[in-house]
Order: C-alpha cells, then structure tokens, then sequence
C-alpha cells in the first residue's frame, strides 16, 4: 500500500476532526521519521512538544519494554511498585511536594480546576457553586466540554453548549486585567506562559511575575498550564522560571509521556492537594505501571541529558537564522527556546501552503492559527540537523 492507499482508509473510516498533511510516517528515530514509501523527514512539530526526547528514545523505550514484560494495570485499586517511584522522581523534578497523575493533558487541566474549586469551597469559604476561575483569550487547554466552553476560539466551543459556568475571559498578558477581574469568588488564575496553539504568543515580559503578585495578594492561585512549554521545551526545565516565579499549581503532560504512553499530572504542595480525599477523583488509568515506568525515564532523560540547556541554544540559533533570511513573506518571528512561530504575513497566504511546500523538502511543521509556521523539533537536535533544516526553510521563505 502507498500513502494515497493508507489516506484513502483513514478518510473513508475515521473521523474527520483533523486536517494532517498528506504524509504517512511509518518509522521515527531521533529527529527523523520516514514515510511508507522510505521517504525520509526532520519532524519540526515533536506532536506538539510530546517528542522532546526524540522518537523512540533508547531509555524510555527500554523502561516501557521491561515494565511490559511485568505489570501494564493494576488501576488504583491496589498499590503497585513503580508508582512511589515515579511520583518521588516527578516531584523532586518540579520542585513541588505531590503529584496527581492522569493521562491527557486535558485530563490535568480538569484536575486543577476540581482542585481550585475545592480549594475554594473547603479553605477560602466560597459559598457553594459560586467559585469562578479567570482565563485569557486566545487559551488553549484542551478539548472536555467544559475547556471548550471557556475559550474565545469560536471554532473550539461551536455546536458543543451548553457550557460550564465559572469562568471569566480576560486579555492575555494583561496583569492589570487579572487585577480588575478577581472578586471574593476567584479561586484561581489558570494560563499558559506562552499561548502555544494561539501562534506562539509570549506576554510583555513581567506579565507573569505581575499575576503572580496579583494572586498572592487576593488569595487566589496561580495555575500555569506548562503541558507544552513545560519539560525544557522554553530553554528552561518550566516556562514560569524565565520570570522567577512560581505557581501554586503546574500542570504537565505530553513530553511526560515520553512520546511512548499518554502521562499527565497535576502538581502542587502538599497542603493543596490535601482538599482530595479517597473517591472524589480518579482515573482508571491514571499512574497505571506502565506510564509511570514510562514517565519516570521521561523525566529522567530531560534532566540528565540537559535538554532544557540545548533547547535554550539551539532555539537562539534557530530564531537568529531565521531572522537573517529577511523574508518578505514573514510578519514576525517569536519565541523561546524550541518553540518558535514564524507569522506569515497576510498577503503571502495561508501558513499552510508553506508548510506543504516544507514538506516537500523534506521539513514536517504545522501550521497554527492560520497564519503561523511552527518550529518545535525535539530538543536533542543538533546544530547539523537544524543547518539541513535552515537551508530548506530558506527556499521556502524566500
């Protein structure tokens, strides 16, 4: 079968809520994945920062290998011996005292709104079903219900209603916003320290120390959504930290996996998480053997091999080469370590024809928010590899 072949499959039995490139990858190693007919391709989106290792990084397959050999699901049910483990290396990791682990990124993004809630309800004394959780425009956080019905994105949120009430919109990186919004009923501040699927917005820089100071002095927590800036991907270990502050919840996901199994978590201090008690949340799968191994490698090859220092100097490179193209085409080049976003200018069309034009090259990037080329490549890539890549780019964009 070609790629038309397996295309033509996946069109005619699945649904059709993507709109991917006409590629179909087949193998991946490192930096590189090839197609079904052998075609080789530098992956510059990582699945959307769940590749910061790499594909099939040898450590995390190794550990995923051995735990299937043992035990896959035991369900919290019952103890198993992989969980303390993981949960320890996570905690000490983030700098925080626990951690309540799930497995989309969604699925963590809910847990922190239960736990603001609760939090608000049980140590604050908001009165019951009046607690309210601010959030910026232009947010993405995932895809429940009750995300969706959150966001400004009215594609995101359209013919899904009724929403869940609580929340309140305000503008991204508007400190002074944040400030006018709270009322006694605020519980928690949930936002992304680089808005990612928005086009790679970054905040004026002081945004995030100013919510931090604004929540401290109302009562109200801070919640940083880190499921794709987080785990090095910024040049940092955690976005948050090119501010020096530091939030009341974190949440993480995707690179926790990996690139190997869905791990997510939620983390904050010990008293925090002290509003969940046995029964009132959990996941079947949540913190299963298999994604704890999984996820303990995970964070242990972020950590060890320094990937947060090579996404800080690789990413400057990048973003430094790119801007000497002068390209006539682009608006705008933004971002922070490995997460870059190239704005397209209007008149150039559509991000998307420059991505398939990318593809030909033999570059995988994705398009964001119709105008915005995204470059995300997995954080152990090497100067030679983003050199292959700079000279392709250049002929795409110029």
């Amino acid at each position: 079968m070609n790629s038309q072949d397996y295309i033509g499959l996946a069109e005619a039995h699945s649904a059709r809520n993507y709109l991917p490139l006409p590629v179909v990858l087949a193998k991946g190693d490192g930096v590189w994945v090839e197609d079904v007919e052998g075609k080789r391709y530098l992956d510059m989106l990582s699945s959307y920062s769940a590749l910061n290792q790499g594909h099939r990084h040898p450590k995390i397959v190794g550990a995923m290998q051995e735990q299937m050999g043992r035990l896959c699901l035991t369900s919290r049910a019952f103890h198993h011996d992989v969980f303390g483990p993981f949960c320890k290396t996570v905690t000490e990791a983030c700098g925080f005292d626990q951690v309540l682990l799930m497995n989309t990124g969604a699925e963590a993004v809910e847990t922190a709104i239960k736990l603001g809630r609760r939090w608000g309800y049980t140590k604050k004394g908001v009165p019951e079903g009046k607690a309210e959780i601010i959030v910026c425009d232009g947010n993405f956080h995932g895809r429940t219900t009750t995300i969706v019905g959150f966001s400004s994105e009215k594609l995101y949120g359209d013919g899904f209603g009724p929403f869940t009430p609580g929340f309140k919109l305000i503008p991204y990186g508007d400190a002074a916003a944040l400030e006018a919004a709270i009322t006694p009923n605020t519980v928690a501040f949930l936002v992304e320290p680089i808005q990612g699927e928005a086009g790679i917005r970054i905040p004026k820089p002081g945004f995030l120390k100013a919510a931090r100071e604004v929540c401290s002095r109302h009562d109200v927590l801070l919640m940083t959504d880190e499921i794709q800036t987080g785990l090095g991907r910024t040049g940092r270990l955690f976005c948050y930290e090119h501010e020096g502050v530091r939030p009341d919840v974190l949440i993480v996901g995707k690179a926790l996996g990996g690139g190997c199994f869905p791990v997510s978590g939620a983390l904050a201090s010990k008293e925090l998480m002290s509003v969940f008690t046995p029964g009132n949340h959990g996941s079947t799968f949540g913190g299963n053997p298999l994604a704890c191994a999984v996820g303990k490698a995970a964070v242990e090859v972020v950590v060890n091999e320094k990937l947060p220092e090579n996404s800080d100097k690789m990413g400057e490179y990048l973003r430094g080469e790119l801007v000497k193209l002068g390209s006539r085409h682009v608006a705008e080049i933004r971002g922070r370590g490995l997460f870059i976003g190239v704005d397209i200018r209007p008149e150039s069309g559509p991000a998307r024809g420059f991505c398939e034009k990318l593809m030909a090259l033999g570059i995988l990037a994705k398009e964001t928010h119709g105008t915005v080329i995204r470059f995300a490549p997995p954080l152990i890539i090497s100067k030679a590899d983003i050199d292959w890549a700079l000279e392709r780019i250049a002929q795409v964009l110029k």
